[in-house]
Parts: C-alpha cells; structure tokens; sequence
C-alpha cells in the first residue's frame, strides 16, 4: 500500500508500556505485549512525525478494582465505566515504555492520560469519555497536514481501538499495523477489529505492507 509522502505519515505508539506486559504480571499483562517494538520501531521509519502515549494512573482512582469491587465491574461516574487493576502508575516499572523505544521527550508528540482520579479515558485524543477534553493530538495531525496514521500499541480492543476511532472521526485515513500490538482476550479483539472495520480502519499484517515516498 503506498501512503505518499512520507511527511504526510505519522506513526503512533498507543501505551506501548510495560504494565500491559508480562513484564508486570500483577497488573494488567497482554500475552505477547512486550514483543511489539521491533515493528513500532519499523513503522516509525516509514512516517514522517512519530507520537506517543502513555497512561498515567493513580492507585487511588475511583475506578481501581480491589477485594470488594472485582476488576470489569460498573463503577459509577462521568468519565469512568468498568474498574481495572491498579495500573500504569508514574514512577513504578509499569509506566515506563517498553525497552527499545524512544524516551517520551525524543517523540514529535507525546499524551500523558488518565491522570486525574475519576477519569479513565481509553483514547489518546480526548481525556474525557465523552470527546470533548482534546489532548491536542487531531489539532497537532491537521496542522502538519498528516494524511495516514499508523497505529500501534496496547491494547487493540481497548485503547488502540478508540484511538483510531477518534482520528477517524476527525478525518484521517488509519491503519492498524497487527504486528504492531496484542489484544487482551480473543472475543474483544474480534469486536475491536468489526467495529474499527466499520469504520474505515485500514489493517495490515506488518509493515512491510506499506511504502511511502520520502
């Protein structure tokens, strides 16, 4: 698939942390997630502007799953749905990027999310479940006239998904690169990937797939 010029072409590593890992088993492991930097690696060669994006959590968030309020269970607020384990929190091994990728100040853009205790966003575009908090993310893509967004990053079926769903509402053409993440269970990822297919969502199995002019 050839994309144009290269600098019309961002890449984009969603979460690519270590507390989607197996690196940290007590929190929120992927099976496989620590294996995808190679290809976010490679994608980024082919794109002229490379993002990132990590979530930034506080253990004592009004969604956190504890012993009395088990982990996918409703929980109560504007900007939160289901609780999840403690995760992602700054200053421990889970919220660094997986080893092999840039320091977040080496990217062009970079989100922190989720930061406040009573909003758990999934997408890297709006900090609020209801898209209306921008992080800056579509106004920095359409300044610099980005066409193609490659995605990758964790999890698919969960915030990988909503952030190409975000950007293709705001317009952009998306690919999902599947050597690029892991999902976390086999039922969600098949809903993730009809539901983003509906959408316009572009997948492709590696990014050899894809070609640009530089």
């Amino acid at each position: 698939m050839f994309l144009g010029k290269k600098q019309f072409v961002a890449s984009f590593d969603v979460d690519a942390q270590q507390t989607f890992t197996p690196l940290c088993p007590d929190e929120l492991p992927i099976p496989g997630g620590h294996t995808i930097v190679k290809e976010l690696n490679a994608q980024a060669q082919l794109a002229g502007w490379r993002l990132g994006s990590k979530d930034a959590h506080s253990p004592h968030a009004i969604w956190v799953a504890d012993e009395h309020h088990p982990p996918l269970q409703p929980v109560e607020g504007k900007h939160v749905d289901i609780r999840w384990p403690v995760h992602a929190v700054p200053g421990t091994k889970g919220f660094t990027l997986l080893s092999g990728l840039p320091e977040p100040a080496a990217y062009d853009y970079f989100v922190w999310k989720g930061v406040e205790l009573d909003m758990h966003p999934y997408g890297a575009c709006f900090h609020d479940l209801s898209n209306k908090l921008s992080t800056g993310v579509i106004e920095f893509l359409h300044f610099r006239q980005i066409q193609w967004i490659v995605l990758g990053g964790l999890a698919l079926d969960y915030c990988v998904k909503t952030t190409a769903l975000q950007l293709r509402s705001a317009g952009f053409k998306v690919i999902v690169n599947l050597a690029a993440t892991r999902g976390l269970a086999v039922d969600s990822v098949a809903c993730a990937k009809a539901e983003m297919e509906n959408a316009g969502v572009i997948f492709i199995t590696h990014c050899s797939d894809l070609k640009v002019e530089l």
